[in-house]
């Protein structure tokens, strides 16, 4: 893409000013329609120093609603980024639905500097270009608009720009040791952006090369090329070419005799067995927590199941006796406020842990293929097209090298109803029991389907499924326990 730059384009004073009253104009119409839309719009902005990032920043958000849109400018990751999933500070900051992200550098960063300057392995940026075209090709399929624009300038008029900053004292600060060193790896970061290219650009995410000698023209270029790309989004022409490249299971796909079937219900552990293996498991948990932080282990562990099937008690077990300063725990609702806002694993990937340090979600993503498809609150397309996001997700976990422990907490019709009575029956614990509860009962067919497909659909080596037989509280804590002291046994 580089080599067919043509660094000759010049665009004069007036013609320039008379395209871009125009420019500035229908980006002002268009960022209404955005906010009306409801469109999440990212742009990013990568290139050499000195080609202009800044000032086409500056120059793309003048006329633009600062109440609509953000500018992240991104630096090598703190210690708190560096402790996640390289992806998790770009999610923190991706735009609500019908605002503007503007990203002056991105994280294309793993792929160029991290590459060239050898800050992370050959293995780690090799498979992030999968996992940055997963990133974009869902939030593009759940409607996002991506404008990618490269900067570029030859070698030599970078050079000349820095001279030229050194000699000016208000704009020296510009030029860093960093900035020499990069400029004398130019042709290596030449290879490099040409690789990002070739492997990251797509239908849905295209990259723009801007030729930047001349101002006027990379200005006008970048303006026009974000116009484009907005206009194009918003007749949902990305969405459309994101969603088929995702695979989907078949539409008529039958419940299949699986774990739910072959689970045992009858597993029963009598009190004193119970309260004595209990204890031991929890003591080797507490002596897993130091080894994990000691070796910057990630741990997640999910729990789902039926309502009534135990799962605040299965956790309350679990972290009994941990160290509370090395866990947390997020109970997972109905999405509200910026959480509703967002993609859905949005406010999951706000929630990851620290390397070294475990995570507790009681609910969780599943939630999409399961309570939203029975209820209908998404897509049938959305549905089925989340089996592969949350695969793909939980391998970029994975890749970071956290370990994945996810229970499915299985009780009966019967004894749920015995719970549901028992409930009712004692006061303090009656607010458990809700009108919802009463209307999944009903719909126990629909979920048990979806719970089929789900662990069917998502239980892989690296992110394995436990059904956890729950008729039996004391049988399912210590069930928990065990298979979470044997994932962290394998990892440690």
């Amino acid at each position: 893409m580089l080599e067919k730059s043509n660094f000759d384009i010049k665009l004069g004073k007036k013609e320039h000013h008379e395209i871009f009253q125009k420019l500035q104009f229908e980006l002002g119409v268009l960022q209404r329609k955005v906010v009306e839309s409801g469109t999440p719009v990212i742009i990013v902005f990568e290139g050499w120093e000195a080609a202009g990032k800044g000032t086409t920043v500056g120059t793309l958000v003048r006329r633009l609603d600062p109440r609509g849109f953000k500018v992240r400018h991104i630096k090598a990751p703190n210690e708190e980024e560096a402790l996640r999933p390289f992806l998790w500070r770009f999610w923190l900051q991706l735009p609500a639905r019908g605002d503007i992200a503007i990203f002056d550098r991105s994280w294309y960063g793993r792929v160029l500097v991290e590459r060239v300057d050898k800050l992370t392995s050959k293995k780690e940026w090799s498979r992030a270009y999968d996992e940055i075209n997963e990133f974009e090709r869902l939030l593009a399929a759940d409607g996002a608009i991506f404008v990618k624009l490269w900067l570029h300038i030859s070698k030599k008029e970078q050079k000349q720009r820095f001279k030229r900053f050194l000699k000016d004292p208000f704009r020296g600060w510009k030029v860093s040791k960093t900035d020499w060193k990069h400029h004398k790896a130019y042709e290596k970061f030449y290879e490099a952006a040409e690789d990002m290219f070739k492997k990251t650009s797509t239908p849905y995410a295209p990259w723009t090369v801007i030729e930047a000698h001349d101002r006027r023209y990379s200005a006008v270029k970048a303006v026009q090329t974000v116009i484009e790309a907005i206009k194009a989004g918003l007749d949902k022409k990305f969405q459309k070419l994101a969603a088929p490249v995702i695979k989907a299971p078949p539409a008529a796909a039958a419940a299949k005799p699986g774990a739910l079937a072959k689970a045992d219900l009858g597993r029963k552990l009598s009190k004193e067995e119970y309260a004595e293996r209990v204890e031991d498991l929890q003591e080797r948990l507490l002596d897993y927590e130091y080894r994990m932080y000691a070796k910057r282990l990630p741990v997640i562990v999910t729990y789902e199941g039926w309502d009534a099937s135990g799962k605040g008690g299965n956790i309350k077990r679990i972290t009994e006796k941990l160290d509370p300063r090395g866990y947390s725990v997020i109970p997972i609702a109905a999405p509200k406020g910026d959480e509703s806002t967002h993609h859905y694993l949005w406010r999951f990937w706000r929630h990851l842990p620290k390397a070294g340090h475990l995570t507790v979600f009681d609910r969780t993503w599943y939630g999409r293929v399961m309570v939203e498809r029975v209820e209908g609150f998404c897509s049938e397309d959305e549905w089925r097209r989340a089996f592969e996001e949350i695969n793909e997700f939980e391998r970029q976990l994975a890749n970071y090298g956290t370990v994945l422990v996810k229970f499915w907490i299985h009780i009966d019709q019967d004894e749920q109803l015995r719970r549901f009575k028992e409930r009712e029956s004692i006061e303090y614990k009656r607010w458990k029991l809700t009108e919802e509860d009463w209307r999944n009962r009903e719909k126990w067919p629909q979920y048990e389907k979806a719970v089929s497909d789900m662990i069917e659909k998502t239980s892989t080596p690296h992110a394995p499924w436990t059904v956890i037989e729950g008729n039996c509280k004391y049988w399912a804590r210590v069930k928990a326990l065990e298979t979470l002291c044997a994932a962290l046994d394998k990892n440690l």
